[in-house]
């Protein structure tokens, strides 16, 4: 009896029941385009500020639910340096950062380019630019050529929750899926197709290590084709991180079902519809965060004092659910530049006198500053 869906007779012709998804559809849609009006309301299709926003966190999320913590940092200078914004001190991102950003501009600057196994293989090149996934040796930019299973637990008891196809089947599976790719952009809704080609190429799992990265990438690309725009505003990855647990449980009762892939579907419409609603909370933030840069671009700040401002504009107000906890003191500020604690107090002086920050009323022993938003 079969065990996994692509070893069933219909794979990959997938079914699922309409009748279902059809209100949780146009729950999505109606999200998308409200979030729509916003962006054209605003004025904010164009800026900067919030695509670098939204790529940052896609790259942080995407690479963190597969347990890796890349340093934001690294990131932001990456997204800095793509999008020609203000470094202003920022560590230099590592070559594997800046392949990750690179990838996710790739996917949806260039929608219209057609996908590739090339371009595929070159966006798994980019995430391993050493040949390496932490101290193993893998594949890089073509297909794995070892059994694969996606397991948990003690080495000496593990827990198989997938097998994927065989390393003999993957250049059929891949030509099969490109193939569908670019007949699907005709007569089927363009954010189930997302879902879809989400879950056929995690399915296949071509590659040694970056699978779930590269599936999180087509679907961005597919939902780039939908709307035709060619910058996120919204990032599925951070909504996927949230419910982590769910997104991993449900992908494998579908990989393990009988082609049915209804509860897939529903479950993907529903992080969609999340993600581009919370988009709209973080356009808020974004716009705040431009306002005070705008308010400030003349103010002279050291590289020190910039990356602390910046650290309290990413945690937010208050008003938006944000606020830096504790508020900022001289020993956070040390610990945060590797700066003495006199130069922390002198640098921050300097910061509530040029009326970024104020002080808040004294408690307890250490005196807290806040950021005049």
């Amino acid at each position: 009896m079969p065990q996994y869906i692509w070893e069933q007779a219909n794979w990959p012709d997938f079914t699922w029941d309409s009748s279902k998804l059809l209100e949780p559809l146009a729950e999505c849609r109606r999200e998308q385009g409200r979030l729509q009006a916003q962006l054209e309301s605003s004025g904010f299709e164009d800026d900067l500020a919030a695509q670098a926003e939204t790529l940052e966190e896609d790259a942080i999320q995407t690479a963190a639910i597969e347990g890796e913590k890349l340093d934001r940092e690294m990131v932001r200078s990456s997204v800095a340096t793509h999008l020609g914004l203000e470094q202003g001190g920022l560590r230099p991102a590592s070559r594997a950062t800046d392949g990750l950003v690179e990838v996710l501009l790739d996917a949806t600057r260039n929608y219209e380019q057609p996908l590739t196994l090339e371009r595929i293989c070159s966006w798994h090149a980019a995430l391993f630019p050493t040949g390496q996934s932490g101290l193993k040796r893998i594949v890089v930019g073509a297909w794995r050529d070892e059994h694969m299973e996606v397991v948990s637990g003690p080495i000496n008891r593990p827990k198989v929750h997938y097998v994927a196809p065989r390393p003999s089947a993957l250049e059929h599976e891949m030509a099969s899926f490109v193939s569908w790719w670019e007949q699907s952009r005709q007569g089927l809704d363009g954010v189930l197709r997302a879902g879809l080609a989400h879950l056929r190429f995690v399915t296949i799992h071509p590659f040694d290590d970056g699978n779930g990265r590269i599936a999180r990438t087509l679907t961005d690309l597919a939902l780039a084709q939908d709307e035709r725009r060619s910058v996120r505003y919204y990032s599925l990855s951070a909504q996927i991180m949230s419910r982590r647990n769910e997104y991993y449980d449900v992908l494998e009762q579908t990989q393990k079902g009988d082609g049915d892939v209804t509860e897939w579907l529903l479950w993907f419409l529903e992080q969609v519809r999340l993600s581009v609603k919370t988009a709209g909370q973080t356009m808020a933030r974004v716009l705040l965060k431009a306002e005070f840069w705008r308010k400030h671009a003349a103010t002279p700040l050291t590289d020190r004092q910039r990356k602390v401002v910046n650290r309290l504009l990413d945690a937010g107000p208050e008003h938006l659910g944000g606020g830096f906890e504790g508020g900022l003191t001289n020993r956070k500020y040390s610990g945060m530049t590797k700066a003495s604690r006199a130069t922390a107090y002198r640098e921050i002086t300097d910061l509530v006198e040029k009326g970024i920050l104020s002080q808040r009323a004294k408690k307890g022993r250490s005196v807290a500053y806040d950021l005049v938003w």
